[in-house]
């Protein structure tokens, strides 16, 4: 019997979380007999999606500012109806060429709908088919409130009309879907928890360092490490820094901050092994994304953590706040990051015991294969 074909679409338009959550869901899809087609829209980043599925790269589109209020191209210009047509075909061809069992949407209907004039017309096609997939949502735990009216009525009657999945990577005694979605309970039977999609168990770190800061992908992350290069300067020279830029940091930026490093700060644009790194250092500094939090919680460290909130941007907030009020966490708003806070702030963290990580699911990559199969086939 062949493999189960997945059909999985993955658009990351500002940092690369999205993409790095997904390609951990595909490969373990891949290493339990799956015959994976991940489709991107974004830059690309090398090593994501994984060798050991297929990958379909679409003309990449990116956040037009960091309050996601519009679309651009690769070059930074508008997207053009012309480029939105293209893409829908590249799009509508690449599912018809896969021919799938299952098809994944990571994050749609209940986040980027600036993706609807493709992602709508593919609903439309896979609904026509002879033989109808599955059709699953792939969503992190916590989710971007809806400020706008109507935005969470119009996800609920794309999920009725077209979804027979909801896959929740979270582990409910963590958060649950009905505290960021409302209408959560309307869909109750498509919903499964999968646990959270952290990485393996890191390897023992190759070097150890005091404070660990991370600027996620870096689009968004320059006045973190400016910050933290000063915040080094003003504490003990025998703290040692390590600064993990991200990928897509401008390369003058990063040249400046090279230039300007003291001793004991070490600086990195990327680094492999950063949950290994993250395991041997005493206090993690960065954004309170989903991925990040994951690797603090397989790691088992102290952090810092300073909320995204750019755009209205609420999730990263309700994250880290519900760390801190568990006690695994402190929280730095992003609108009082000075060199002298944040050093404040590093030196009382690193004063307290480590924190007491509570039992939660961390495998839930491997369990997202468990789930799609013991689904029925089409």
């Amino acid at each position: 019997m062949r493999a189960r074909r997945v059909f999985f679409y993955v658009q990351h338009l500002l940092g690369i979380g999205h993409l790095a959550r997904a390609s951990r869901i595909a490969s373990a899809l891949a290493t339990n007999g799956f015959d994976v087609t991940v489709v991107t829209g974004g830059n690309p980043v090398p090593g994501f999606p994984g060798g050991d599925v297929k990958h379909v790269a679409l003309p990449p589109v990116l956040a037009g500012d960091k309050g996601f209020s519009g679309l651009a191209d690769a070059d930074g210009n508008p997207v053009t109806d012309a480029f939105k047509q293209q893409r829908r075909d590249l799009l509508i061809e690449a599912y018809l060429t896969c021919d799938p069992d299952i098809v994944i949407f990571e994050a749609f209907p209940f986040g980027r709908r600036q993706m609807r004039f493709e992602l709508m017309p593919l609903l439309e096609v896979i609904e026509k088919a002879e033989r109808r997939p599955l059709v699953a949502a792939s969503l992190r735990d916590i989710l971007q409130e809806r400020l706008k009216p109507g935005r969470a009525e119009e996800t609920l009657d794309v999920v009725n009309a077209h979804f027979d999945l909801v896959l929740v990577h979270g582990d409910p005694a963590f958060a649950r879907l009905e505290e960021t979605y409302p209408y959560a309970g309307e869909i109750e039977g498509k919903i499964a928890y999968t646990g959270l999609v952290a990485g393996a168990v890191p390897e023992p770190p190759a070097e150890r360092f005091d404070v660990l800061v991370s600027a996620g992908g870096g689009a968004v992350g320059k006045e973190l490490i400016g910050a933290a290069l000063q915040a080094a300067g003003l504490l003990s020279n025998e703290l040692q820094w390590c600064l993990v830029t991200g990928p897509n940091l401008p390369q003058d930026d990063y040249d400046a901050f090279a230039d300007t490093a003291p001793a004991n700060v070490h600086l990195f644009r990327f680094r492999k092994d950063f949950a290994s790194l993250l395991s041997g250092a005493r206090l993690s500094v960065s954004q309170a994304g989903y991925n990040t939090v994951c690797d603090i919680f397989r790691a088992g460290c102290a952090s810092l953590l300073i909320p995204f909130v750019a755009g209205g941007e609420t999730e990263q907030s309700t994250r880290a706040a519900r760390l801190e009020k568990l006690g695994l966490a402190g929280v730095l708003p992003e609108a009082e990051v000075t060199p002298e806070r944040l050093a404040r702030d590093v030196e009382a963290m690193l004063a307290r015991p480590k924190p007491s990580i509570p039992p939660l699911d961390l495998n839930g990559a491997t369990r997202t294969a468990e789930i799609l199969a013991r689904w029925p086939g089409r």
